[in-house]
């Protein structure tokens, strides 16, 4: 079993390089199976759900070459399956997104439904609506989805949510169906347009990614490709969070900082002083947080995937502040956790009442999931003592070499393992 340690209240200074962005990564990877040549995917983050995603490709039958650490050259054309187990598919939530890739390769997939970071309920039922509107027949058959179709045919798709899933499996499938395909309230966010440049540079006819209107004129081949996934918003935005709770001057470096407008404009009204360049920003904090609002949105509006870690820092606010979380209906059970550090949060609804204290105290903590281990790091960076946070296997789906970046930073933060309970037993 491994632990993070964390020794808090040092400040953050220095530079921190921000990789790929996992949301990106773990779509255009899927998108792969769609190509008749080989794909050359740059700038892939070295994390768990990558991993995982590779091996997934690597089972169906395709020829993964690692070039480096950040570079894969995968050769689809052997894949031979549209199966995917449920072993596999529910170790992430991403990997729902090989049913339209294989529905648009093979006209069938049979998947299981998305595992990942639980933090409510998860249906599938938009990704659906997209696949038989595309005419595929979607039943569930022990515990798997099971969908098929002659031919895919474009249509128009009105999603009932701006669903990021929803909007990336549709262009999977229909990206060489017959005809157009007109996805309405598509989502926006950074992550949806990067797979439509994905698959646009292989020869795909996209068009609107970033609107909410996202037009596909099928085609009927995909050629090979090299591309470079986007830099990880959310990565940068735990990172900026992090100054802004510990206090320090850093470089964020390989960003865009158009993505983090939303970040930004938060953590500038809670006091700190950031500059943008080209594909930099530098975020100074000297001061205590102070108070303010937050409410998730669907993009260009604040991430959920940075509430928790907005949360953590406001737990240290001069003032009291409301976060609302309007995406998911369970993303507040991190707050008892901070709530052992000193915090004092409060949950009403899908509002959490944030009283700001003077200190935090470190204290042994376990991560709920990916982003409230985030938000558990940065607490603890900010805490006076130690801080121990377990399942830190939540936070390596998504953060790259965390300990080095932040040691990097001045942070004190050590990866250790621990023997767990069934060990303990085996050895007496």
């Amino acid at each position: 079993m491994e632990k993070f340690i964390i020794q808090g209240g040092n400040k953050l200074n220095g530079t921190v390089h921000i990789s790929g962005a996992k949301n990106a990564a773990v779509a255009i990877l899927p998108a792969v199976i769609l190509s008749d040549g080989v794909c050359r995917i740059e700038n892939v983050p070295d994390i768990s759900d990558v991993a995982i995603t590779l091996k997934i490709l690597y089972e169906l039958g395709a020829q993964v070459r690692m070039i480096n650490s950040s570079t894969f050259e995968i050769d689809p054309t052997h894949v031979n399956s549209f199966v995917l187990s449920k072993d596999m598919s529910r170790k992430m939530r991403a990997s729902s997104y090989f049913i339209g890739a294989m529905l648009g390769r093979f006209g069938k997939a049979r998947v299981a439904p998305p595992g990942g970071c639980d933090f409510g309920v998860r249906p599938i039922d938009q990704h659906i609506k997209g696949f038989q509107s595309l005419g595929a027949r979607v039943v569930i058959d022990n515990g798997m989805v099971d969908a098929k179709a002659q031919q895919l045919v474009g249509a128009p798709i009105y999603l009932d949510m701006a669903s990021v899933g929803a909007t990336i499996n549709i262009m999977l499938a229909a990206v060489k169906a017959q005809g157009l395909t007109v996805i309405e309230n598509a989502a926006r966010e950074p992550h949806v347009v990067d797979l439509a440049n994905f698959l646009n540079s292989m020869g795909a006819d996209i068009m609107g990614a970033g609107t909410n209107v996202i037009k596909i004129r099928g085609v009927s081949r995909l050629n090979g490709t090299t591309y470079s996934i986007i830099p990880d918003q959310i990565e940068a935005g735990t990172y900026m969070a992090a100054v802004a709770a510990a206090g320090g001057d850093v470089i964020v470096e390989n960003v865009i900082p158009k993505h983090l407008e939303s970040i930004s404009l938060k953590l500038t009204e809670m006091g700190a002083q950031i500059e943008e360049y080209d594909e930099s920003l530098r975020i100074v904090m000297n001061v205590r947080p102070k108070a303010c609002n937050v409410k998730t949105m669907v993009h260009p509006g604040f991430p959920t995937d940075m509430q928790p870690q907005i949360t953590a820092v406001l737990s240290l606010a001069q003032g009291t502040s409301i976060v609302t979380e309007s995406v998911w209906d369970n993303r507040f059970r991190y707050t008892d956790q901070l709530n052992f550090m000193g915090s004092k949060i409060s949950i009403e609804g899908r509002a959490a009442i944030v009283t700001g204290v003077e200190k935090l105290v470190g204290a042994p903590v376990m991560a709920n999931d990916l982003r409230a281990g985030a938000a558990l790091i940065i607490a603890g960076l900010a805490a006076e003592g130690q801080t121990e946070i377990e399942s830190i296997q939540f936070i390596d789906r998504g953060y790259e070499n965390v300990v080095e970046k932040i040691t990097k930073l001045g942070g004190d933060i050590k990866r250790v393992i621990f023997p767990d309970v069934n060990e303990i037993k085996e050895a007496l």
